[in-house]
């Protein structure tokens, strides 16, 4: 098997054992990030290293298998229902934190949506569904089209996400000539459509996907993006400041900035809380006021934590910003720094 570093060869048990999967990237983005100037950087995305074999972590970092409430759907936080729609994506990120089944043969993939359908009905606090995966882009139209014939019956639900790196990695699936009335349903039933796009470095931008996002934009489709900081990649305030400000021109709001997790075989990604923090105050430099827009995110077991900053008293400040507990939403909360610390768990309580 081909990794940066070189050749190796390795047994399938030490590929499953290790949680590395193989190689899979479109030709397009491999031509994108070869041209982009930053291949240095962009082939960790997608490219094996073999720092995977020696990445210690787990396979489910933010407990989804204990908050999934009907297969293939889960219900965290009160508003959102995370829809499942498939295990495979366009090509596959070497830092995936649904490694456990993406491009696997998958048991928590939905199947039955009208089952789905019904327990959202049944929940009228969910106000949004987001489908994610995988990659839904990898689906067929038709496909998204009979899994929005149980969704936008339902009239408490305000709006509708689509969770995508397609439009990084292949972006002319967003010209299919079917899309526009997949969207125009969304608009007639009364809901937001709404993308969140997965660029993680400028160097992913590519025309394609900024003409296929401007198009998709004058049909009312809202535009988020989401980064993961990633080590090697794009730990550079520079970078994603220049990504951001990217994102904002083509009408893209940047949304969340990830804390890489400590996913087995890919927590070689992440960057201390110290640096992330250097890294965020650092991005805010450089932007204006109507562009940073973005938060500082740990998606953790217990919620989505904002990461504050590193006080004077040697203490990281946080706050939630989702939790499955209403009252402990834009709680601010404090815990002692110690060197080196990338997760919420490595922190000492106290």
């Amino acid at each position: 098997m081909k990794f940066i570093e070189g050749t190796r060869v390795v047994a399938e048990s030490e590929l499953q054992t290790n949680s590395i999967t193989r190689y899979h990237a479109t030709k397009f983005y491999h031509d994108q990030i070869k041209n982009s100037g930053y291949y240095d950087q962009l082939k960790y995305i997608v490219e094996p290293s073999f720092g995977e074999f020696e990445s210690p972590g787990n396979l489910d970092t933010s407990g989804e298998h204990d908050n999934t409430v009907v297969l293939g759907l889960q219900h965290k936080y009160a508003q959102t229902g995370l829809l499942l729609a498939t295990d495979s994506c366009v090509s596959y990120c070497r830092f995936c934190f649904r490694k456990r089944f993406v491009g696997r043969a998958s048991d928590e993939i939905a199947l039955d949506f009208g089952q789905i359908a019904r327990y959202i009905v049944n929940h009228p606090e969910i106000s949004n569904v987001l489908l994610s995966g995988g990659d839904p882009f990898v689906l067929s139209t038709a496909k998204l089209d009979k899994i929005l014939d149980y969704l936008l019956p339902i009239p408490h639900l305000a709006s509708i996400r689509f969770g995508t790196k397609a439009l990084a990695f292949e972006p002319k699936r967003f010209e299919d000539p079917a899309l526009p009335a997949l969207f125009q349903r969304v608009h007639e039933a009364g809901k937001a459509a709404v993308i969140v796009t997965h660029f993680d470095h400028i160097g992913e931008i590519s025309g394609d996907a900024e003409r296929n996002i401007l198009s998709l934009r004058t049909q009312g489709v809202q535009f988020f993006n989401q980064s993961v900081l990633l080590a090697k990649v794009n730990d550079d305030p520079e970078i994603l400041a220049a990504t951001f400000a990217k994102c904002h021109q083509m009408g893209v709001r940047p949304y969340y900035l990830f804390q890489a997790r400590p996913v087995k075989g890919a927590s070689h990604f992440q960057v201390s809380l110290r640096r992330g923090l250097e890294i965020a105050h650092g991005i805010n430099q450089r932007l204006s006021g109507i562009q940073k827009t973005f938060k500082y995110i740990m998606s953790h077991y217990t919620g989505k934590i904002e990461i504050l900053d590193l006080g004077a008293d040697g203490r990281v400040y946080m706050r939630y910003h989702q939790n499955k507990v209403p009252e402990k939403i834009g709680r601010i909360f404090s815990r002692p720094h110690l060197e080196g610390a990338c997760w919420l768990d490595d922190l000492p309580e106290g």
